[in-house]
């Protein structure tokens, strides 16, 4: 049997800082557009709530189309999916630059959802598989880490460009960037060794997938996915909408450069990673959504350094929460662990497609107030959730991957 990466060696850093480069493709593409909702809502006479389509529309297509390449990736293999996912996104996303009409553009999102379905879920299974069990914690929370930088990257390059040029020249030129990273992906992450493809029949998905729904503890993971990633998008989505309005009205730039907050998330998601190595998952995690809800209701600070202050806390925590929930999927997932992960971002961007088109309308209705009324009790639901599977934690001492 071929030995686990091992942490240190060349191959081991090859991984990571391909894991971490996908990652930071995912996310820039995934959310280049939330930045451009104002400007969406003032160009094409929107309201709030359909501009987010091109956010929801491409997390939705993203979710349900994860469980399909994931099966793919068990028949073509880890490194081929998931480049391939990459680089068709990113070429997407410079086609998106050259259109005029809002309807063509959330066609393309939703292509675009289909395509980055092969990287998440995939990239999950292979940290399982590939590196050393020690480290996977850690691994985990350096490629969740991808994510915000990823994030950061790209709201800031998009608002900026916007803000100097137009929304076009920013997409095409945020998809160039991810072109260029995603072709240095292909050839630097390291081949599968401890995976091989087999062949498998679509059929075969819904048993694999009834038993992962009914292990009561990854469906309670699922569920906290769903939530965490719910509310941190629809933050996003609306905040930079409340800062350029009254009595803010930052511009475009400005509201770009707050998503620097997202660097608390770089490194949240590899000291939560490392910390649930040591401490445990089930308290780690309690921390990271009690954290997030703390970070919610400061929002409701009416000064703008109080909301800036309030979004960083909940990003701190948010970024932590999924470092530890995708590393524990992994776990408790003994066998088709493709098709776990694939099921826990299937919850996880659901959640923010549904919570996310949700904010617009509480965003309408009651201001920012209403977003806050919508988060706070999901992200208390998600919190009690986590003290559950703590108390199980404590009471068996055992692994709870072992579940039948």
């Amino acid at each position: 049997m071929v030995d686990y990466i091992q942490k240190g060696s060349a191959r081991y850093w090859r991984g990571i800082s391909a894991l971490f480069l996908g990652s930071f493709v995912t996310f820039a593409l995934l959310y280049c557009t939330q930045p451009l909702i104002p400007t969406f809502v003032e160009e094409f006479k929107l309201t709030p709530s359909y501009a987010s389509l091109s956010i929801s529309l491409t997390t939705g297509f993203l979710a349900v189309f994860m469980l399909i390449m994931s099966w793919f990736a068990d028949e073509r293999g880890r490194k081929v999916i998931m480049a391939i996912s990459l680089l068709g996104s990113a070429t997407l996303v410079v086609i998106q630059a050259f259109t005029d009409h809002f309807a063509v553009l959330l066609v393309l999102r939703a292509l675009q959802g289909i395509m980055l379905a092969g990287f998440p879920a995939i990239a999950m299974a292979y940290i399982n598989e590939e590196f050393d069990p020690a480290v996977t914690g850690l691994v985990m929370g350096i490629y969740v880490s991808g994510n915000s930088i990823g994030g950061l990257a790209g709201r800031i390059i998009v608002s900026t460009l916007t803000d100097f040029f137009s929304w076009h020249i920013a997409l095409g030129g945020i998809g160039l960037i991810c072109v260029l990273v995603s072709i240095w992906f292909w050839f630097s992450l390291p081949e599968s060794q401890h995976f091989s493809p087999q062949k498998r029949l679509m059929k075969d998905m819904i048993p694999v997938l009834s038993k992962n729904l009914h292990h009561t503890s990854l469906l309670s993971l699922n569920m906290i996915g769903f939530v965490i990633m719910g509310a941190f998008v629809t933050t996003y989505n609306y905040i930079g909408y409340v800062l350029m309005a009254s009595p803010y009205y930052l511009s475009q730039t400005v509201v770009g450069c707050i998503f620097i907050i997202y660097l608390v998330g770089t490194f949240s998601s590899t000291y939560m990673g490392r910390l649930a190595d040591h401490m445990g998952s089930a308290k780690t995690l309690c921390l990271g959504i009690g954290i997030m809800i703390v970070g919610c209701l400061i929002t409701l600070e009416s000064s703008l350094y109080g909301k800036i202050i309030g979004v960083a806390i909940l990003t701190f925590g948010f970024f932590g929460s999924h470092s530890v929930t995708s590393s524990w999927v992994g776990k408790c997932a003994v066998s088709h662990k493709a098709q776990a992960s694939s099921l826990y971002l299937l919850f996880y961007y659901l959640g923010a497609s549904v919570l996310g088109a949700l904010g617009g309308k509480f965003l309408a209705w009651y201001a920012w107030n209403g977003v806050v009324f919508l988060l706070a009790p999901s992200l208390a639901l998600a919190l009690l959730l986590a003290v559950i599977l703590f108390i199980k934690e404590e009471r068996y001492k055992v692994c709870i991957g072992n579940e039948s």
